[in-house]
């Protein structure tokens, strides 16, 4: 089982702008991380992931880059199967595409365009689609929310096939999971809890006759700086998700990473991305510090 250690950016990455996100991609590149990931929020300060992705793929020749999550309901698939399949043959194979529903916030419901009720059937009808346009020509759909006829997405994308994330950890999500996704990537979870999750997902796939490869299973661990406390807003979430969890099992300080993805990595999971709650001023200080710390966990 291979470990391979990514790095992202949260909702609120404020590495926007050249000076800032120059210095982590290629800081990462240089570092030998795995890949980097873009969140995706219309009303954040982080920046859109499409087009933070595309700017990456330009400065690099072996990051991998990826979304954590891309909101598919409220997309015209045809288009972002394009855009993705552009993106993944012009980086030479190195897009790690991964699609949410988006949270449950009204104003984002608004930015998209899809109510939340329609949001579960939207995406079901989409990824599959995307999917056909990205391996196959002439494609003809008539749906719920698309019809198309005879419609062929070229450039295809070098992957074959472009292998899809998904997160979530709700009973509906982890049931989308087994039915659509290549790979599984939740997060604010515990170990114990993903590998209780994970049979659940393994049972969905198999249901409509599907597998997900073992090492297609990974976790997003926020981590927070040494000595500092879990910011209210991540304690919100551990409270909501996990009352009376242990906060440095989910927000582990940066000098635990090691035990707890040692625990992962017990359970069988294999991929993880790494996200600051606190960005640094210093972007080369703190990778150099993660680098050291969690880059001899790979193999």
């Amino acid at each position: 089982m291979k470990i391979r250690i990514g790095y992202g950016l949260g909702t609120r990455s404020e590495s926007n702008d050249p000076d800032r996100i120059d210095v982590l991609v290629d800081g990462l590149e240089a570092r030998g991380f795995d890949s980097l990931w873009f969140s995706e929020r219309i009303n954040g300060t982080c920046p859109d992931p499409l087009v933070a992705m595309a700017y990456a793929a330009g400065r690099t020749t072996k990051l991998k880059f990826g979304m954590s999550v891309m909101v598919l309901p409220g997309r015209n698939p045809v288009i972002l199967a394009k855009s993705m399949a552009s993106l993944d043959r012009m980086s030479g194979g190195r897009l790690l595409p991964a699609f949410g529903l988006g949270i449950a916030d009204s104003a984002e419901h608004q930015a998209f365009g899809v109510e939340k009720t329609d949001r579960g059937g939207w995406f079901n009808e989409a990824l599959p689609l995307m999917k056909r346009l990205w391996t196959e020509d002439k494609v003809s759909h008539d749906g719920k929310r698309f019809t198309i006829d005879a419609v062929t997405v070229r450039p295809k994308p070098v992957q074959e096939p472009l292998e899809v994330w998904l997160g979530g950890n709700s009973p509906l999500e982890l049931k989308r999971v087994g039915r659509h996704a290549d790979g599984w990537l939740p997060s604010f979870c515990t170990p114990k809890q993903v590998a209780e999750q994970r049979v659940v997902i393994e049972q969905h796939a198999a249901d409509f006759e599907r597998e997900i490869e073992d090492e297609h299973f990974g976790a997003l661990i926020p981590y927070r700086p040494v000595g500092s406390e879990v910011p209210d807003g991540y304690r919100k979430i551990i409270d909501l998700r996990h009352p009376g969890g242990d906060p440095d099992e989910i927000i582990p300080p940066l000098d635990q990473l090691p035990a707890v993805i040692g625990r992962f990595v017990d359970e069988g999971f294999s991929k993880f991305v790494l996200v600051p709650t606190e960005e640094p001023n210093d972007w080369n200080a703190e990778l150099d510090e993660v680098a050291t710390i969690a880059k001899p966990l790979e193999n």
